[in-house]
């Protein structure tokens, strides 16, 4: 898994490659909770290049979310170029409620 982080002036983009599996769901999520420590509100999940992501990956996710929508101030996680064998895994699960999934990472940023 490779992971790269861009601050913008909104947002953060992070962008995730490979699996996100059991051994790499730890680093995934120390990443992206440290971001939200260091007072990032808004995060982009750029996952283009993702081929899995397994229920840890998942859990980190939604604990990321939690932790923005709990911080003052408000922030958001959103999502973008999911591919489709991703995103079927995820709508199995009901993340399609949880998160907004955007087709470009200029859209993702502009939602913010």
């Amino acid at each position: 898994m490779e992971i790269k982080t861009e601050v913008m002036k909104r947002c953060v983009v992070f962008t995730v490659a490979g699996r996100i599996d059991s051994a790499s769901a730890p680093e995934f999520e120390e990443k992206l909770l440290g971001l939200i420590q260091e007072g990032q509100r808004n995060l982009v999940i750029s996952m283009e290049d993702v081929t899995l992501i397994s229920s840890s990956g998942l859990r980190a996710l939604v604990t990321a979310r939690i932790k923005v929508n709990r911080a003052v101030p408000r922030g958001d996680v959103v999502l973008s170029q999911v591919p489709p064998l991703v995103w079927e895994s995820m709508e199995l699960v009901g993340f399609q409620r949880l998160f907004q999934a955007f087709d470009t990472d200029v859209d993702a940023v502009g939602s913010f």
